[in-house]
This record gives C-alpha cells, sequence and structure tokens, in this order.
C-alpha cells in the first residue's frame, strides 16, 4: 500500500530497542500485531512483556521507556501525522492508534490501483518450490490428498501474490513395492474376471479401480494379442506400469477438475535412473557423514540434532526412503530454489528430523527446508463420520466430494482450519446455499456489492471525499480492509494458507453489517459517492481473496 505504517513502526521500535541495549535477537523477532478488539488500538506489540527477564523491570515499565524513545523517533518522521496516540496498556501492551487519515489514505489507494495497492515484494529474489499431494499411483485420490492439494496451490498463490517466484511439484514415487503389489493386484484381478479361482492376499489393493485397471489391461493386450513374455518387462513389470500410468491420469484429471496445478511431475524411478541418488550419497560419504556397520551404510544424522543415526542402504545393497530423498532435495537446490516447502500427511512427522539432518548435512541452511505437516480431514453426512481405508479401498475420494458438493465449497472448507489441525469437513453444510456455508456467505458479500455497482460509473467512486465516512461501521470496514496484506503476511510467516478463510468470512461480516444499517444510494450524492467507493474497496479485496483461495466470483446469486 502507499504507505506501509506497520513496516515503518516495526522498524522505529526495533531502533527503539537498540537504544535501549537490548538483544538484537528480539529486534529481529519483533513484529507488530493487529489487535483482535479495536478498543486496544490499531497495531500492537507484545515486546515488553518478552523482555521481562532481560530489563529486570516489569512490563509495564519497559513498554513505557520504548514509548518514550518510539515518540522520539516519530517527531523527526513524517509518520507522526498518521499517529494518533501511542499507550502502554494492560500487563505491558504497547498498543498503536491511527488517525483516520492514514486508513482514507489507503483506501484511496486501492480505489485508484485495484489489487496492485494490496501487493508486496516482500518475496523479491526468493525462489520457492512446493512439494505437495505427491501420493503413491496406487488409487484415486481421497480427502486426505484434498486437502493437502489446496494447502499448497493456495500457499503458492498467496506466496507469488507477495512477490515470491514459485513453482509446484508432485514427487511421483513410481518404484518400489507398493508399485509391485499394485501390479500383483491387478494381475490376481484380471485371473479372477478370467474365471480363474484365486486367493486374494488382504495386504494387496482391494479397490473396485483394480477390477477397471485390469479390464482396461486386458482390452489393451487383447489389442497387441498377448501380454509380454520376457524382453525388455515381465509380465509383473507390464501390470506395474500399466496401473501407475492409469491411476496417474486418473489423478491428473482429479487435480485439474480441482483447479490444482503442477509445474513439475518428479519421478523417483528416474531419479534413481540418472544415477542422482549415488551422487548424493557418495557427496555425503566425502564429507564424512556415512559409515558402515552390521554391513549396511548409516548417515550421521545425530551431528545435526536427529535422535539417532540413519541406514541410507540396508545390507542387502538396496536404498532405505531416505536416500532417494537426500538426492531429490539436492537436486532442488542445484535447481536454483532457495526455500524448499514439503507439505506431508501426519504419518511422516518422524521423518522430519532426518531431513533436516540431510540437508544441512549437505550444507544448506535447515531453514531453507519448511516441511508442513497436513493433517487429516474427516467426511461427515447427515451428523456422521464416514469411516475410511485407503487399502481396502473404502473411503471418500476427492472425485466424489467435487460430484456432491463442488470446487468452490470443496477448496474453501478444506482450508477451513489450521493444516496443523484435524478437519471436520461437513458435506450438508458445504451443499447450503444460505448463511450457514461459509463459502456461500463471502460470494453473497460479493455478489450484493456487484448488484449495487452494476450500473453505477466509476468515476463517482474514484473522486469521492472519503473523508465524509464517519459513522462506526463504515471506519469499522475500512479497517477490516486494511488487514487484508497482514493476514497475508501471517499466511507466509506460518506456511499456512488457513487465516485467509477466516479474514474473508470477518470481511463479509463487517460489510455486511453496514450495508445493513446504512444506506448507500442514498439522498446526499457526496456521501453516495464516498460509500460507493468504500463497497468498490470492499469488492476490491474479496475479489482478491477469493482468487488467491481459486474460489469463483459469482456477480449473481
Amino acid at each position: 500500500m502507499k504507505k506501509n505504517i506497520p513496516d515503518l513502526l516495526t522498524q522505529i521500535t526495533k531502533d527503539s530497542l537498540r537504544d535501549l541495549n537490548l538483544e538484537s535477537t528480539l529486534q529481529e523477532a519483533m513484529y507488530l500485531d493487529v489487535p483482535s478488539d479495536s478498543r486496544f488500538g490499531d497495531l500492537s506489540t507484545n515486546i515488553a512483556l518478552r523482555l521481562n527477564k532481560l530489563t529486570h523491570k516489569s512490563p509495564l515499565e519497559t513498554a513505557g521507556d520504548l514509548v518514550v524513545n518510539i515518540i522520539k523517533y516519530l517527531e523527526k518522521s513524517p509518520l507522526k501525522v498518521y499517529i494518533k496516540e501511542i499507550k502502554c496498556e494492560g500487563a505491558g501492551f504497547i498498543n498503536f492508534y491511527l488517525n483516520d487519515n492514514y486508513f482514507y489514505e489507503q483506501l484511496k489507494d486501492i480505489i485508484t490501483k485495484d489489487n496492485r495497492a494490496l501487493k508486496t515484494d516482500i518475496g523479491r529474489k526468493r525462489y520457492a518450490l512446493i512439494e505437495f499431494v505427491s501420493a503413491n499411483p496406487t488409487g484415486p485420490l481421497s480427502v486426505a490428498h484434498a486437502r493437502q492439494a489446496v494447502v499448497g496451490d493456495v500457499l503458492a498463490n498467496i506466496l507469488e501474490f507477495l512477490g515470491f517466484r514459485v513453482k509446484r511439484e508432485y514427487y511421483l514415487n513410481d518404484e518400489g513395492n507398493q508399485i509391485d503389489i499394485l501390479g500383483k493386484s491387478v494381475e490376481l484381478r484380471l485371473k479372477e474376471l478370467n474365471g480363474e479361482k484365486i486367493e486374494f492376499p488382504q495386504n494387496y489393493y482391494q479397490g473396485d479401480y483394480i477390477y477397471d485397471i485390469a479390464k482396461n489391461s486386458q482390452s489393451q493386450c487383447e489389442a497387441k494379442r498377448s501380454l509380454p513374455e520376457g524382453g525388455r518387462v515381465t509380465t509383473s513389470q507390464y501390470f506395474s506400469e500399466f496401473a501407475v500410468k492409469y491411476i496417474l491420469d486418473i489423478i491428473k484429471k482429479e487435480l485439474k477438475d480441482f483447479g490444482i496445478k503442477f509445474d513439475y511431475w518428479y519421478s523417483q524411478k528416474k531419479l534413481r535412473e540418472s544415477g542422482k541418488i549415488k551422487k548424493g550419497l557418495d557427496l555425503l560419504k566425502k564429507k564424512g557423514f556415512l559409515y558402515e556397520k552390521d554391513g549396511a551404510l548409516w548417515f550421521k544424522s545425530t551431528q545435526f540434532g536427529d535422535d539417532k543415526d540413519r541406514v541410507v542402504v540396508k545390507s542387502d545393497g538396496t536404498y532405505t526412503y531416505l536416500a532417494p530423498d537426500i538426492a531429490y532435495h539436492q537436486d532442488k537446490y542445484k535447481r536454483g530454489f532457495n526455500w524448499l516447502i514439503n507439505l506431508w500427511g501426519p504419518d511422516h512427522h518422524g521423518y522430519i528430523n532426518r531431513l533436516k539432518a540431510a540437508v544441512q548435512a549437505l550444507g544448506h541452511n535447515s531453514e531453507s527446508l519448511s516441511i508442513i505437516i497436513v493433517q487429516l480431514a474427516s467426511i461427515f453426512r447427515e451428523g456422521k463420520s464416514i469411516e475410511m481405508s485407503t487399502r481396502k479401498g473404502q473411503y471418500i475420494t476427492l472425485k466424489e466430494v467435487l460430484d456432491e458438493v463442488g470446487t468452490d465449497a470443496s477448496r474453501f472448507f478444506f482450508l477451513m482450519r489450521r493444516t496443523s489441525s484435524h478437519l471436520d469437513f461437513d458435506l450438508d453444510i458445504a451443499k447450503k446455499h444460505t448463511p450457514e456455508n461459509p463459502v456461500y456467505y463471502v460470494q453473497y458479500a460479493y455478489a450484493r456489492i456487484c448488484s449495487i455497482l452494476r450500473n453505477v460509473e466509476v468515476s463517482l467512486k474514484k473522486d469521492a471525499d472519503l473523508t465524509l465516512l464517519k459513522e462506526k461501521e463504515e471506519i469499522g470496514l475500512i479497517k477490516k480492509l486494511m488487514q487484508f496484506s497482514y493476514i497475508l503476511n501471517i499466511c507466509y510467516k506460518t506456511v499456512d494458507p488457513y487465516m485467509l478463510t477466516v479474514y474473508l468470512q470477518e470481511l463479509s461480516e463487517v460489510f455486511h453489517k453496514f450495508y445493513d444499517l446504512h444506506r448507500v444510494l442514498g439522498e446526499d450524492q457526496n456521501l453516495t459517492k464516498a460509500r460507493l467507493a468504500l463497497i468498490e474497496a470492499t469488492r476490491i479485496v474479496i475479489a482478491c481473496g477469493l482468487e488467491l483461495l481459486g474460489v469463483s466470483r459469482p456477480e449473481k446469486m
């Protein structure tokens, strides 16, 4: 925005900390929050409470010292015209109260520049690679994969909006034991379809889709007249390769329908064939981080904070899961990315420390790798949770959710809890066309604004006298609009897009309250222009938020 008051005040507060000879680590950790209750200012910091042990003073006394220094800086700064008051309140919070003129200027900036006024360059010169979903190609995508998909996609959208150069990647685990079992599952089902009596192992893939793959493989074989015998591939390899390609086509179609796009599909099989796994291990060996024990090759991960050393090559000469992951992440860095983001399911939580250790051993900062655990989602219908089992094929697929509630509701609902929290997805609420449905509530606010603006000239809004907006609900709406960039910054810092859905619901609520209490198109033409400008800015912010979520913006409902 035109004048980034939060960043400027943050810097002034950091300078004040330095003047008081307080440690630099806390200066770097200094930030401003937007209080949940507007009675406690427009911006706030709890830095004085965090300095308690350092200063040997009460937080309120420390806050007072800081405020004196902050005021000194403000007296020399053009910023002072926007600060109405600074208070030490509560247990030691420093609360900043801004003049309404600041908010009027920011509002005008949005009306003039559209969503360009909302963007920042915080991610300039940073190249991020987000690896997400990466489901084994052994079956259709489940709701767990769906949640990871939309979290990764929206996070990428937000980072791009903040100036990061972002790429999306799907790591394809297209070899190994699970792929062998998939091929054998298809082979056995084909025999069963041909009349043979078989015993189907419990640990094989049992979903109905295996029959579909078997039928399709049979049709292709009949077209070619026979199954392969020896040569380039064995019969078992043929079924595995056929099944992987078949399922991958399904996954790509499901993701496309969900509005998810990937820049790269990275094959583990090709990674191994390229020799990069061996090169990665050779590099660690050269650095002195590998050793042999009990016939296996071990990685000294305890040197980098892991709780125990890890095997990378088993005694039979095969790689553990860690070996290709080491090579894969080294390849990410070599491709020029300086921030790697991995979205994993909760079953991978114990794997974080060993991969962080590997990244450090390869010579990279562990902070350049962010691993986000996306918790599972439960699907509810008629108040009851639907039981799911992936291996048995008894689970709700992404396609089923999309068919039942649509893309908009699916994307919004999968983001309505922090990624670190379990999510309950109520299909019945997601289908409602009432305010009870959060995505409908937000879209209705957008459509309501569009219906007002449809027959109004844009020029009426751009030359409005915004200082006429003095009602409590008007000022409240303006201030809520100004929080958009702050919310995106939270999403970036927490590597979690969840807060954007919360913000859009709150913004819609504030708008509806304003609209229900005040006429936009009134007899006072100047006030009408000002209110039209206000709702135009609201439309711009809601539109930008919905676009980042990948949710449609209906102009009529």
